[in-house]
């Protein structure tokens, strides 16, 4: 049988199981694990002893058909110590979702706060929204738990980096940018876990946590790790595909949004992926995870996604029976599979001496001691910090009112010629809104949505401003195969004041295991946005759906097209967020999170790992940072209704590095090996630079005027140029944002906080960070900055 399918048969099987038992437990006389007087003699039970004491305990109790049955998503019961079974996949990426056999609908709780999609609230900069965010959907989490209708452990945020247009994920990611990706990483899971300011703990349930007894409110899962971004593309698939990776781009690129998730985040999970890396599968890639574990600090359990242990073997061939790719994964730092393969496999591999009881052991240990963490052996968790969390927690208004903020700021304007928008709701007579996507809400939040609490299409809302409105199609459906529905869209259009075209993607062009071919509109679209804006009376409006980028020069250059507006996947309050924007009850301030490429990208191979340009082949680079080649939009680009000046008021124009920062006493000459010498260009830092580094750290102060008459929110972006001291140094780079609000002509002052060890750094070809030495260029907006950095 493929795997896959038999991989969905179990876990379905697994669902069924899972939520007859955890209906019983919650709904009949719940026994939970030390919940007295039942089973509290065990020292797991004790808790007076430390957590990792406690879990040490429970697993020196197991027998080892015991502790097998723990090494699935859907853990086994242990009757006789009044253990339950636990189910670990628990989806939660923009709102609870029922993707995985954690979460159903079925019970009291009918429906969850849908957010907009990542790529949307990412598009706002703001990284307060981004902890509010996580704040909020935690809240549910907890809420469902204590309903009976989820766990406690969520597969969330995904922190791969959108790397390639055409990736059918992209839509679940912060974005193109690695600091971007690890900041939003960082306030998810900061949010999520419940690692909040005392007087919001005292505030929200009544009580002070000091943060120091590591427990959870709910645990979070940074995946995929790593190198993961392709699903279905040419003949490669997520399953079999070998990322190449130099070393280069891997430091830079691929690992740091993982590295600020664990280290700064202190995600309780991580989540190895299915691709290869170099030759070895992410989940068989020991290196890697120890790295985490001893250098990143990781203090968590590793899951692997669903079923990457199999296809190291399946898949992937690495090793040579399924026994081996258990042993292989485990001995690498896995703990858990999502799936059966460690289920059927693993007894197998302890008998031919492929797993030691230790190894074993460890895995367990990291297991129990996330699931102590979020005090499932301490009695009965709804009576406990978070008992209080009710069906009221979830759908609430203040919820609600976040996710639309989180839609308005997100979403973003591209174009707006002549000032079209915002429209006077008072002088527009009629309206005429077209596109298969404007009256359809199914698709409208993204992938991994639940059930939105309320339902309401992008029509519906627009109504609510023009009562005369009338809506066609166009299009059958986003695929858009036939021209057949453009005579009726054609003639609403010219009998309306004003039109409003949606076009762009949704699910059945990008999803999870499927990838774009293509970066142009799907189907006969361009040529029904080009039909209606030539007969209309004014310049249309387009407003463009989907994660991924779009072709849509065509539009951009086509005067009858007066505005374009990227509205993503806005989640359920997002057809609110749209018409408050286009009648100017908001003022748009969001920014492309991503490049947004011609489709002659297209023939770029998707399986090119690489990130840095190459003229010699012909490879024009990935994402802002090292493409060279043209842009439809760049990334950061965003419009207002406003205009807004900048000032930086300070910022100094030298800093001298001094030798504490080198790992050993250097000279101001490079020694060559032909005995000449060169003068030094850059400084290779390690670790113990980071320390040495803290002296270091300057403020670029800005002073932002809004000289227009409107107020608005507004994303300042810091970027940086360095010397060309290596090969590989990105074309510019982010290095610092900030959202703020400014009312109209009003004046605010904002800090930038850089780091040169962190902020000011490239690195090389070996891997390693190096900061260069000479003249760097700090940009913004307009502005230019020379900082000159000496040794």
């Amino acid at each position: 049988m493929n795997l896959l399918l038999l991989l969905h048969w179990t876990l379905l099987i697994s669902s069924l199981f899972f939520t007859s038992a955890i209906a019983k437990n919650f709904d009949s006389h719940p026994n939970f694990p030390c919940k007295p007087p039942h089973f509290t003699s065990y020292p797991f039970c004790n808790t007076s002893l430390s957590i990792t004491q406690r879990a040490q305990s429970l697993v020196s109790l197991l027998t080892l058909s015991e502790k097998i049955g723990q090494l699935s998503n859907t853990a086994g019961s242990v009757p006789r110590l009044g253990i339950p079974p636990y189910e670990w996949w628990s989806e939660s990426l923009h709102g609870i979702a029922d993707n995985g056999p954690g979460v159903s609908f079925n019970g009291s709780v009918s429906a969850a706060t849908a957010f907009p999609q990542v790529i949307v609230s990412a598009a706002s900069f703001n990284r307060t929204l981004w902890y509010e965010i996580g704040s909020a959907v935690s809240v549910e989490a907890r809420a469902m738990y204590n309903a009976g209708q989820a766990g406690l452990t969520f597969w969330a945020p995904n922190i791969n980096v959108f790397r390639d247009p055409r990736w059918g994920r992209g839509q679940e990611t912060p974005g193109e940018d690695p600091t971007v990706v690890s900041e939003y990483g960082v306030e998810f899971v900061k949010g999520f876990q419940e690692r909040r300011k005392k007087k919001v703990l005292r505030r929200r349930f009544g009580y002070v946590d000091d943060d120091d007894d590591g427990k959870l409110m709910v645990s979070a899962c940074c995946k995929h790790f790593t190198a993961y971004d392709l699903e279905k593309w040419g003949n490669f698939t997520r399953y079999d595909f070998n990322a190449v990776v130099t070393e280069q781009d891997m430091e830079d690129t691929y690992q740091p949004p993982f590295q600020s998730c664990i280290r700064d985040g202190k995600a309780s999970c991580l989540m190895c992926s299915y691709n290869a890396v170099n030759g070895v599968p992410a989940c068989a890639r020991e290196d890697l995870l120890t790295k985490a574990r001893v250098e990143w600090g990781f203090k968590g359990y590793i899951t692997s996604d669903c079923d990457a242990v199999g296809t190291i073997f399946d898949y992937q061939g690495y090793t040579n029976s399924p026994e081996e790719a258990v042993a292989i994964a485990i001995k690498a730092g896995v703990d858990i599979n999502c799936g059966t393969y460690m289920l059927r496999n693993t007894k197998s591999a302890i008998e031919k001496g492929m797993v030691s009881k230790e190894q074993l052991d460890r895995a367990l240990l990291n297991l129990f001691v996330v699931q102590l963490r979020l005090g499932l052996f301490d009695g009965n968790p709804r009576e406990g910090r978070y008992g209080k969390l009710g069906s009221s927690d979830i759908c609430s208004s203040g919820h609600r009112k976040l996710a639309l903020e989180a839609a308005r700021q997100g979403i973003v304007l591209l174009k707006n010629d002549h000032k079209l928008l915002p429209l006077n709701k008072n002088r527009v007579s009629s309206l005429a809104i077209v596109g298969p996507m404007a009256n359809n809400i199914s698709n409208m939040g993204g992938t991994y949505t639940g059930k939105p609490c309320q339902r309401k299409t992008l029509f519906t809302e627009l109504l609510q401003y023009v009562k005369k409105t009338s809506y066609a199609s166009g299009c059958s459906d986003v695929s858009c195969d036939s021209s057949s529905g453009f005579g009726e869209a054609v003639a609403i259009a010219k009998g309306a004041d004003f039109v409003i075209v949606v076009a762009g993607l949704d699910l059945t062009q990008e999803t999870e295991d499927k990838d774009r071919v293509s970066l142009s509109l799907p189907g006969k679209q361009k040529d029904l946005v080009s039909s209606i804006a030539a007969v209309s009376k004014k310049p249309v409006i387009l407003v463009l759906t989907g994660g991924g980028p779009v072709d849509v020069s065509f539009a951009k250059t086509n005067p009858k097209i007066g505005s374009i507006i990227w509205i993503g996947y806005p989640g359920e309050t997002g057809g609110q967020a749209l018409a408050e924007i286009i009648f100017g009850d908001f003022n748009p301030g969001g920014r492309l999170p991503m490049t947004w490429y011609p489709e002659s990208f297209a023939k770029v191979p998707m399986s090119d790992m690489h990130m840095r340009a190459n003229s010699s082949r012909g490879y024009p680079g990935r994402t802002y940072r090292f493409y060279t080649g043209p842009q439809v939009y760049e990334f950061g680009t965003g419009l207002s209704y406003t205009k807004f000046d900048y000032k930086i008021i300070s910022a100094p124009s030298k800093l001298i590095l001094s030798e504490k920062l080198l790992p050993q006493p250097s000279h101001k000459k490079l020694l060559l090996q032909n005995g000449e010498e060169e003068e030094l260009r850059y400084l290779q830092l390690d670790d113990s630079s980071v320390n040495s580094c803290v002296s270091l750290r300057f403020n670029v102060r800005v002073r932002v005027t809004n000289t227009g008459d409107i107020h608005g929110s507004h994303v300042l972006m810091l970027y940086s140029k360095m010397p060309p001291v290596l090969s590989g140094v990105p074309e510019k780079q982010l290095i610092g944002f900030d959202r703020v609000h400014v009312g109209s002509n009003e004046i605010v002052e904002t800090v930038f906080v850089i780091d040169p060890c962190k902020d000011l750094t490239v690195a090389n070809d070996v891997g390693k960070r190096v900061i260069a030495l000479g003249n760097h260029v700090l940009f913004l907006g307009d502005l230019q900055h020379s900082l000159s950095l000496e040794f």
